[in-house]
């Protein structure tokens, strides 16, 4: 029936884009590069009634019905699982975990919320629980002449995919949780009650680490004394 989650998320793309003319930007300034780099999201479409077909019939066990939506969501959350790891192989993974999460999932799927809201949620937590069970590989300190190489973009122009793997390598100096709330905040650009929706956390708890995660994050790149150009 799952043949074809095999073939998901495949393509590497640039996920991260550069608004007009940002330069000379201080890592200590992180903050305000995120922002920068991070794209423009859409707030979901209603659900079309030729959805909420294809919702009904896969709720039924209809492979095809299910197969549809998948198609027409599987870059919106490809996209998202970007932002948790560069590998191609475990974006995949993760992609396809996420559909197959979802399918056993639509029973409890109500037909008032988007679909597309409801696929977010489960794609967050599929990539959270991979962070925390990956912690030891992800909450690394990068060595001297690691860092010496991403500080090498302060003297030259920096690609948007450049500028991308070095905040990935910034964030991921952080504990799951803390990386998480900058990701949602920053680069998918929610604010304090869509993060919390998609986390499942209060929106007083989303506050706090997000300040906490902040102070972390700017310790970090002060001790790495970063410029980047874009």
């Amino acid at each position: 029936m799952f043949d074809f989650l095999s073939q998901l998320a495949g393509q590497q793309k640039r996920y991260l884009k550069v608004s007009n003319s940002v330069a000379s930007i201080a890592l200590p300034k992180m903050l305000a590069v995120l922002s920068a780099l991070a794209n423009e999201e859409s707030a979901a479409e209603p659900i079309r009634f030729d959805e909420y077909g294809d919702i009904r019939q896969s709720q039924q066990g209809d492979s095809g019905a299910y197969r549809r939506l998948v198609e027409r969501h599987q870059a919106h959350v490809g996209k998202l699982l970007w932002r948790f790891t560069r590998d191609k192989n475990c974006h995949e993974e993760l992609v396809q975990e996420t559909f197959v999460q979802a399918y056993f999932s639509l029973p409890t799927y109500k037909v008032q919320a988007p679909f597309e809201h409801w696929l977010t949620r489960i794609a967050t937590r599929v990539g959270y629980r991979f962070w925390k069970q990956h912690r030891k590989h992800q909450h690394v300190a990068l060595l001297e002449n690691e860092w010496d190489n991403l500080a090498a973009a302060e003297t030259q122009k920096s690609d948007p995919q450049n500028a991308a793997e070095l905040i990935h390598h910034l964030l991921s100096q952080l504990p799951a949780r803390d990386r998480l709330v900058l990701t949602l905040r920053y680069l998918e650009q929610c604010d304090v009650v869509e993060t919390a929706r998609r986390t499942g956390w209060t929106q007083t708890m989303v506050k706090v680490q997000t300040h906490r995660a902040k102070q972390k994050l700017k310790k970090i790149v002060e001790k790495a004394d970063i410029k980047i150009e874009l």
